[in-house]
């Protein structure tokens, strides 16, 4: 669920926080980092939760069509197939899915107004009213659903209830997205299927709490590689972000052998296009290429 991207962008955030707090200690951050991987399966997990129980008011707006005194015939022609279909059910009914949603007491963290509102409001969606009018098979109802979750991606009542709850929102739309897209696209939810949304051990331990604790660790060798390569920049207004993603560059260079430095460099470089200021991917790809050439001429570096 989580690729090597996100963890790098996980381990900045902790380094960050630790930077601001100065009383943060290291094992506080590790702990830090730990949470905000089980956060984001969380977030994951609120957002299958909010399409379930978005798609659950259709069997309300049913019965209030059917109940009404004089029902039109679009009232008669309804049905919740939003709700009612084989995707939806398969999850709602899921027992493990269920027992996870309980645990995160999703119920009582979202009122049951801004499920309907969330509904009302696509309900007035052309793309709904014509998937109920037209509704053949299962491929409909896929299609619908990816149209929901779309809609309430847009939706400023769903960013920030969803914000509200889980900070991370925003930093791994991204990630959290594409895996509820590929849960609306199975073909089977049997048993522990959520399980293989996980985040991988290898990526979130083996690779990303190593790379934390060696970016804690690296400040000797900042100043003995990268200190001297800083030329006219003065170390101590280099912005905050800027030196974190260089201690974590370093790291990742010395310690990561399987890492090639190009590979390193280029990740950083596009991070700081999303984390830090306009002139932060010239100044970590220029410091950054003369410190590792250094290193690989002094043959403490032998990777590519």
């Amino acid at each position: 669920m989580l690729s090597r991207r996100s963890v790098r962008v996980k381990v900045m955030q902790v380094l960050y926080a630790q930077n601001r707090d100065k009383e943060l200690h290291d094992d506080e951050v590790i702990k830090l980092y730990n949470d905000s991987i089980s956060g984001t399966f969380d977030l994951f997990l609120l957002n299958l939760y909010l399409l379930i129980e978005i798609t659950r008011v259709s069997v309300e707006d049913e019965g209030k069509r059917i109940s009404k005194y004089i029902p039109t015939e679009d009232d008669k022609l309804f049905k919740s197939t939003l709700y009612n279909n084989d995707i939806i059910k398969s999850l709602a009914s899921n027992k493990v899915l269920k027992s996870k949603f309980e645990d995160l007491k999703f119920a009582e963290k979202i009122d049951a107004d801004i499920i309907r509102k969330l509904y009302r409001n696509f309900s007035q969606e052309k793309s709904y009213n014509d998937y109920w009018h037209n509704r053949k098979e299962l491929e409909d109802d896929r299609n619908i659903l990816l149209e929901l979750y779309r809609f309430l991606r847009a939706s400023d009542v769903f960013n920030e209830k969803v914000e509200e709850l889980y900070y991370q929102w925003i930093s791994e739309k991204s990630v959290v997205i594409g895996s509820v897209k590929k849960v609306i696209k199975r073909k089977q939810f049997e048993g522990e299927f959520i399980n293989e949304y996980l985040p991988l051990k290898e990526t979130t331990h083996d690779f990303g709490e190593e790379l934390l604790k060696f970016s804690q660790k690296i400040e000797p060798e900042l100043e003995k590689y990268v200190v001297p390569r800083l030329l006219k920049w003065d170390k101590d207004r280099i912005a905050v972000v800027d030196k974190i993603f260089i201690k974590m560059s370093l790291a990742e260079v010395l310690y990561f052998e399987t890492i090639p430095c190009n590979v390193t460099l280029n990740e950083y470089v596009e991070l700081s296009k999303d984390y830090s200021t306009d002139k932060s991917k010239e100044f970590i790809n220029g410091v950054m290429d003369k410190v590792i050439r250094d290193l690989k001429e002094q043959g403490l570096v032998k990777k590519n």
